[in-house]
C-alpha cells in the first residue's frame, strides 16, 4: 500500500499524537478520518482483487488443457503472493506433469499444501495474502543480476524413453504465396482513339 505525501503527513501527526496524547484540532481530525476511510477502502479493493485473481485461476484451471500457459503463469504468480494450493490445483498440476514447469509447479505446490495441512493440523491459521498482479518485474542487465545465473525451475529426472515418431500431418504447411497469391498487373489501357471533330 503506498500513501501520497498528504497522507504520510496525517499519519505523522496522528503517530505522534499517539506518543504524546493532546487535543487535536478538528481539521487533524477529520484528516485522520478521511485517512482511515482510504485505507478501508484498500483494504476492500484488495479482497476484491484477490477474489478476481481466484476466479480467474479458476476458470484457467476448468479451461484445462487448452489454457496451460495462462494457468501456469497465473499460479506462479498465485504461488509467489501467498497462495495456499487447493487440491484441485494439484489434481491439475498431476494430469499436466509431463511438461517440466508444471512438474516443478507440482513439486512445490505439494511441499506448500503439505506445510499447510500441517499448520492447520497444528492450530495455526496459515496466512492468506492476496495473488500479486500478473505484470512482472525485469532486472536490467548489469549489477549484481549479471553476476548470478538465472535460477530454473528444476526438471525432474526421468528415465530414458524411446522418442516416439512424431504424428505425420495431414496435410502440409501452405506457402504464403498460395495464400495469398501475387496480384496481377493490369494489361496496359490501348491509347483512346482520336475522334473526328464534326
Amino acid at each position: 500500500m503506498a500513501f501520497s505525501a498528504d497522507e504520510l503527513r496525517v499519519l505523522r501527526r496522528a503517530l505522534a499524537n499517539a506518543l504524546h496524547p493532546t487535543p487535536l484540532p478538528e481539521e487533524d481530525v477529520q484528516d485522520c478520518l478521511r485517512l482511515a476511510g482510504a485505507v478501508d477502502e484498500a483494504a476492500s479493493e484488495a479482497g476484491r482483487l484477490r477474489a478476481f485473481l481466484l476466479a480467474d485461476l479458476a476458470r484457467y484451471r476448468e479451461a484445462l488443457p487448452g489454457s496451460l500457459a495462462g494457468y501456469l503463469e497465473l499460479l506462479q504468480d498465485a504461488l509467489a503472493a501467498g497462495y495456499d494450493p487447493r487440491p484441485d490445483d494439484l489434481a491439475a498440476l498431476r494430469a499436466l506433469r509431463a511438461g517440466p514447469v508444471a512438474a516443478a509447479l507440482l513439486e512445490r505446490c505439494q511441499v506448500l499444501a503439505e506445510r499447510s495441512v500441517r499448520a492447520r493440523l497444528a492450530g495455526r491459521a496459515a496466512p492468506v495474502t492476496a495473488p500479486a498482479p500478473r505484470s512482472r518485474l525485469l532486472a536490467l542487465p548489469g549489477g549484481l543480476a549479471a553476476a548470478k545465473e538465472p535460477e530454473r525451475p528444476r526438471t525432474p529426472s526421468k528415465p530414458d524413453a524411446p522418442a516416439r515418431p512424431a504424428a505425420p500431418r495431414e496435410r502440409p504447411m501452405p506457402k504464403p504465396s498460395e495464400v495469398f497469391p501475387p496480384r496481377r498487373r493490369p494489361a496496359p489501357t490501348p491509347p483512346p482513339e482520336e475522334r473526328a471533330v464534326s
